[in-house]
């Protein structure tokens, strides 16, 4: 009798990647529907493993050094019979050695150094045309075509649990059509001007008799503050703190998401709410929503550098220029209302 699979998928962070991870996970589950599969992450982004239903169990690396002997010594006790490491980095390879399991692989990328290369049982060879011109799910998932395992689905699928619908059903409540605008992003260089924002927020609510709502995490709540000084007609802050969970529940209950290229972003579109995406220079064939019902906004590239700008742009690195900011409030403002207009929600 064949033993039944114990599987240790490792992505560490950040949110947009484990939540992309839903279709590698979705065809493991389908290729060995009894498999134990258990997820390792850095405990600020593990929650996000909850909505995927194909996981098993959520493990996260410790945060002080003493902790690791017990944490090793508690994985190689679950006996894993496979590892797919998605990082190969110094602490996932020494993870993956130390599980004992008799498959091991990760990613060989062109021009990226192979980190302990004999630690692996398997490679999965990618180049860098490869890697620049598909999605990032496409690369994830050479790891299991290249293992052997057939892909069948690629989509992304979340599923918030219905204790999290619970808590966030009165933050979204009103008829007609909602819309939520995230203005955040882990880079401030990436940020959309608060005036645009504050100008598409009245003409969504003026023009097309939405009501917009606004949210935003502590660290970007200026951001949230600014745009309510500049917009003129009523919008709705949501100034609570949310569980990745609630928050992929909050998503639910609305019609248009409007953000910025971000962790976010792929939440909205994993819960299946239609997303308007403003990006910059980064690549948006890499990171684009996955789905059919979504909008990605990018300037021409290359860009030249705007003069405007609170500090120096740097044109070669995606986190530390102003692209987003050659993007129009009419291309914004029709990208939404062509989505709100196509939404069957």
């Amino acid at each position: 009798m064949t033993a039944v699979p114990r599987i240790l998928v490792i992505r560490r962070r950040y949110l947009g990647d484990i939540v992309l991870l839903g279709s590698v996970l979705r065809n493991l589950r389908q290729h060995w529907p009894e498999a134990r599969i258990t997820l390792l992450a850095e405990p600020a982004y593990a929650p996000i493993a909850l909505l995927h239903p194909d996981v098993n169990q959520i493990r996260v690396f410790p945060k002080r050094l003493g902790a690791w002997p017990g944490f090793l010594r508690t994985l190689r006790r679950e006996s894993f019979t496979h590892v797919f490491d998605f990082d190969n980095s110094d602490k996932t390879a020494l993870v993956a050695r130390f599980t004992g399991a008799a498959f091991r692989t990760t990613f060989d990328r062109e021009l990226i150094p192979f980190r302990h290369r004999w630690v692996y049982t398997h490679s999965a060879k990618v180049t860098n045309a490869f890697y620049d011109s598909h999605h990032i799910t496409d690369t994830y998932l050479q790891l299991l075509e290249n293992a052997g395992i057939p892909v069948s689905d690629r989509a992304i699928k979340l599923r918030p649990r219905d204790a999290d619908r619970a808590t966030v059903a009165k933050f979204a409540q009103g008829s007609g059509r909602k819309i939520l605008l995230h203005p955040g992003s882990r880079s401030r260089f990436r940020i959309w001007p608060a005036i645009r924002f504050a100008e598409v927020c009245d003409r969504l609510q003026d023009e097309l008799d939405a009501q917009v709502f606004i949210i935003a995490g502590p660290g970007e709540r200026y951001v949230a503050q600014a745009i309510l000084e500049h917009v003129k007609t009523h919008v709705v802050v949501i100034d609570q703190q949310f569980t990745i969970g609630q928050f992929a529940a909050l998503l639910e209950s609305f019609d248009l998401f409007l953000c910025h290229d971000s962790g976010p972003m792929h939440i909205a579109a994993g819960v299946g709410l239609p997303v308007v995406a403003l990006f910059g220079s980064q690549n948006a064939t890499i990171w684009h929503p996955v789905g059919e019902h979504h909008t990605t906004l990018q300037t021409d590239l290359p860009c030249t550098c705007l003069s405007d700008t609170p500090t120096p742009c740097v044109k070669e690195d995606s986190y530390r220029n102003y692209c987003v900011r050659k993007l129009t409030v009419d291309e914004v403002f029709s990208a939404a209302r062509r989505m709100l207009g196509k939404s069957g929600r």
